[in-house]
């Protein structure tokens, strides 16, 4: 998932690679124009009230957008007036950052333009030839990161101001619903972790006792006479523990596969695509392993889709598809059948919508009548 904000986005190893460093220089060089703007119409605003200042207000809200601070829209207020105010007071630091990024630039710029018969001032100093530029060439170098992280320093408070001007009703509103889908999140990731805790308990535990009654029941049928009393039952004995070591291990499998856990998504469809009794076909591209417990979901969204065709569908082949591209999986389950499939009616995909949501993902569902019914989700990693 991307950088939502400037401040995360600084906090981030690759921040000079991205395109944050020069956003907040557009944004920062841009201030002082803005500030002429808010100067000129503020006393406007305040003889007339905040709408006079909507045009400005509007410009500045969009110019917001390169470090992410607000949203276009809504009504004009007394808030977006101090916003105004706290641009023109700006102004300063902006203009003092746009000369020094000029010294900076024109210091690295040196060697291309000094020559023998012209003598180039670098702010610092005269130089006449390239070996003289060449120190001050190395340390604007050094100097421009950080001036970088200083541009990005004064966007970001600026956006954190603007955010709480510009939307003082909805911070607190907004960051509950932030704590809401975290907490959603931790559930999520804590309902996986117990299921693989069952799992593991089963398999190392109750199949592992039931596969030495098996055994102990398959010696004492050849030990016993065949025409013996006691042959016959211990013979159905050990077909009912046959039975039921083949019931436990789909039971187990159907908690959490062991192929999701140690080959990743991939593996684990195909697996799902041989076990079913139609024709399945899976077309996988994703190139990283996505987080355990939104690879969890995509696998479980695609068994409830297979096992909902071979319920109720009449499909004579499926089409299993997953990718990860921008950061998005998204995984499509297709087939031929008649269609009419619906979210309301028992097909198990409701609960599985619920827990998309948690993970800030969608699940869909096309399906009409004479078919072919698509169900898609997607997950944000």
């Amino acid at each position: 998932m991307g950088e939502r904000t400037i401040w995360e986005a600084v906090g981030r190893w690759r921040f000079l690679l991205s395109s944050w460093p020069w956003r907040a220089v557009a944004y920062v060089l841009s201030t002082p124009l803005a500030a002429a703007a808010s100067l000129a119409v503020l006393p406007f605003a305040l003889v007339g009230g905040p709408l006079a200042a909507r045009p400005v207000v509007a410009v500045e809200r969009r110019r917001l957008r390169l470090v992410r601070a607000a949203s276009a829209g809504g009504p004009v207020s007394w808030w977006d007036v101090a916003h105004l105010l706290v641009v023109v007071l700006l102004a300063v630091p902006s203009l003092v950052l746009g000369l020094a990024l000029v010294l900076v630039l024109a210091l690295i710029a040196g060697p291309l333009f000094v020559t023998p018969d012209r003598v180039l001032a670098l702010g610092f100093g005269e130089v006449r030839t390239v070996q003289e530029a060449v120190p001050f060439a190395l340390t604007g170098l050094a100097l421009l990161p950080l001036l970088l992280y200083v541009f990005a320093l004064v966007a970001g408070v600026h956006s954190t101001v603007a955010r709480a001007l510009l939307h003082p009703s909805g911070t607190r509103l907004r960051t509950e619903l932030v704590q809401v889908a975290q907490s959603r999140e931790r559930l999520v990731t804590a309902f996986d972790a117990e299921r693989r805790r069952i799992e593991r308990d089963l398999h190392d535990g109750a199949q592992q006792r039931v596969v030495s009654l098996v055994m102990q029941l398959g010696i004492a049928k050849l030990e016993l006479p065949p025409d013996s009393p006691a042959a016959e039952s211990v013979a159905g004995a050990h077909a009912q523990a046959k039975q039921l070591l083949v019931e436990l291990r789909e039971f187990v499998h159907g908690i959490h596969p062991q192929a999701l856990s140690d080959l990743g998504l991939p593996a684990a469809l195909q697996e799902l695509a041989d076990r079913s009794p139609i024709p399945v076909t899976v077309r996988c591209h994703v190139p990283a392993r996505p987080s355990g417990t939104v690879e969890s979901a995509a696998y479980f969204v695609v068994t409830e889709a297979l096992s909902n065709a071979a319920k109720h569908s009449g499909a004579t082949r499926i089409e299993v598809a997953a990718s990860l591209r921008h950061n998005v999986l998204t995984v499509e389950v297709t087939d031929d059948g008649r269609g009419g499939a619906d979210t309301g009616h028992g097909s198990g995909l409701t609960g599985l919508a619920d827990r998309c949501a948690a993970l800030g993902g969608t699940l869909s569902l096309s399906s009409p009548e004479n078919g072919p019914t698509t169900v898609r989700a997607e997950f944000p990693c």
